[in-house]
């Protein structure tokens, strides 16, 4: 049997140039909270940030028990403690002796996939994902206190809640526009995560080139980020999940997820795409221009 190859892996400057077009828009999004080792039953919301080697866990900002009745204490507590944790220390395994890849956070490693070599590629690939899939989840649900869209007396889906995030109602526009409706979405997507075979995630995405929306599926710990969409809402249906609550019966909750979604953090993220009416695609000339300033002072 051959040697692993241990050298770190040589990503250049004019590499990292070359990928700005697929990756700044997905490191404008703000997908990950900054690293925090306070409790998890803290209320504090992390503040967002860069998220780079070593990986730690972000914070919940809710406790363990804050989603009962739909996704109870104990699950929470194994899902974010032991699965997500697990993700991270083989990922931070993985780059201990790579030099060249630490300083990138989860989406520029992801978007990058393709020039890390086989077998380290699968290892990024299933536990950055696994970490990136997870940090995307935590923010886009909390307590159902935070309340579901409903129709004003014109017929407009609107959220009254003040929670963190973009006022969702572009999100819901979209939404209308290319499923028909919330409801029609709403089976869409729960079809498709019933239809997973063994383990893996649905997600409603954005085109990071057109902004235009889709449900897509992916195996394992498959991010959207490796085809440079935009996820913009996110369901985990691997059993650990909801077994220990749900056993067997998926569909019950994939039906309790929509009392905890937070709409208003997933209108922030639809409000950076490309086909939002807040950034557009000035946005993401920002983004490369400070992703460009940031390659030139590390050259």
């Amino acid at each position: 049997m051959g040697r692993m190859n241990t050298e770190p892996t040589q990503i250049t400057r004019r590499d990292a140039l070359k990928t700005l077009g697929a990756s700044a828009a997905l490191l404008g999004l703000n997908l990950f909270a900054s690293k925090l080792s306070a409790a998890p039953s803290s209320a504090d919301v992390g503040k967002p940030g860069v998220d780079v080697y070593p990986f730690a866990l972000p914070p919940l900002g809710y406790a363990f028990n804050a989603l009962e009745p739909h996704i109870d204490a104990r699950t929470m507590e194994i899902h974010y403690t032991k699965h997500h944790q697990a993700y991270i220390d083989n990922a931070n395994k993985a780059l201990a002796s790579r030099r060249a890849l630490q300083n990138m956070a989860p989406e520029y490693l992801l978007a990058k996939l393709d020039t890390v070599p086989e077998p380290l590629r699968t290892t990024l690939r299933n536990n950055v994902g696994g970490h990136a899939n997870h940090a995307f989840f935590w923010e886009i649900i909390a307590p159902a206190k935070s309340p579901a869209p409903a129709r004003s007396e014109e017929g407009e889906l609107v959220v009254n809640d003040s929670g963190m995030g973009k006022d969702p109602k572009p999100l819901f526009d979209a939404i209308d526009e290319t499923f028909g409706s919330l409801d029609a979405f709403k089976k869409q997507f729960g079809d498709a995560a019933a239809k997973v075979f063994g383990s893996g995630w649905t997600w409603l995405v954005a085109s990071r080139a057109t902004g235009k929306l889709a449900i897509t599926t992916s195996g394992n710990q498959d991010s959207p980020l490796l085809t440079n969409d935009i996820p913009l809402l996110g369901l985990d249906v691997w059993e650990h999940a909801y077994y220990l609550k749900y056993q067997n019966r998926r569909a019950d909750y994939i039906a309790a997820f929509w009392e905890i979604v937070n709409w208003r953090r997933c209108g922030m993220f639809y409000s950076r795409t490309p086909g939002a009416p807040f950034l557009g695609v000035s946005h993401f000339a920002q983004e490369e221009a400070k992703m460009t300033k940031m390659i030139k002072s590390r050259s």
